[in-house]
């Protein structure tokens, strides 16, 4: 139970990830089979669905926003600062900040991760290990995205009696800068409203809260 509590947070999320990914597919599978009958074609089966290029690219497309929007907020706390909230560092605090605030090298603890205590490229790397996987699958998942948006656009195009595309004509349509932009924007806007609400708001014994009794201006306190 102690093991199950101390991972309570992330098994949540990942609980209601495969409830909405479940939903998504169910949900998913009758609109698609909806326009197949539509068009004269035959419906196709729960398996044949989720394995299908139209359920791949309205998973990867908002896979790529979201860790695209923890990408950038990352990156961009270590310089950039929002007086008053929770989510920035102190004003005086932004940058890279030193090796002993840091606990590397030297500075580094007993139980410090092995990559912590040394020097050379392997801190190098595990200094920004955060950002580098993100970015990874952000990429990973906006090129699926490209991959099969193509062939599920293609894939109208001939239920329509039209020409496919290649990967790279596809790329160039608004049609796939229409599905990326839509989500950014929304990603980009949840951001913007955590760092500017939480100055003002308070939810009492979150973390990404500050205390409820402290001031507006109070910048990078926790509750």
């Amino acid at each position: 139970m102690r093991r199950l509590k101390e991972s309570s947070l992330s098994l949540f999320f990942g609980a209601i990830f495969l409830v909405a990914l479940v939903g998504q597919a169910v949900a998913g599978v009758a609109v698609f089979n909806r326009d197949q009958l539509a068009a004269g074609l035959e419906p196709v089966t729960f398996a044949q669905y989720v394995t299908s290029s139209a359920f791949a690219v309205d998973v990867s497309e908002n896979w790529q926003s979201e860790f695209l929007q923890f990408l950038l907020f990352i990156a961009a706390t270590v310089f950039f600062v929002q007086k008053g909230s929770p989510e920035s560092k102190k004003p005086d605090e932004a940058g890279r900040e030193s090796d002993e605030d840091q606990k590397v090298g030297a500075h580094a603890q007993p139980d410090s991760p092995a990559w912590a205590r040394v020097g050379g490229w392997r801190l190098a790397v595990y200094s920004h290990s955060l950002t580098l996987v993100m970015g990874a699958v952000f990429l990973g998942s906006w090129a699926v995205q490209s991959v099969t948006g193509a062939v599920a656009f293609s894939e109208e195009q001939l239920r329509d009696l039209q020409d496919p595309v290649t990967w790279g004509e596809y790329v160039r349509l608004p049609d796939f800068w229409s599905r990326t932009f839509q989500n950014w924007q929304s990603e980009f806007l949840a951001v913007l409203s955590m760092v500017v609400l939480s100055i003002y708001l308070r939810e009492r014994g979150s973390p990404e809260s500050k205390p409820v009794g402290s001031p507006h201006h109070t910048t990078g306190v926790e509750g």
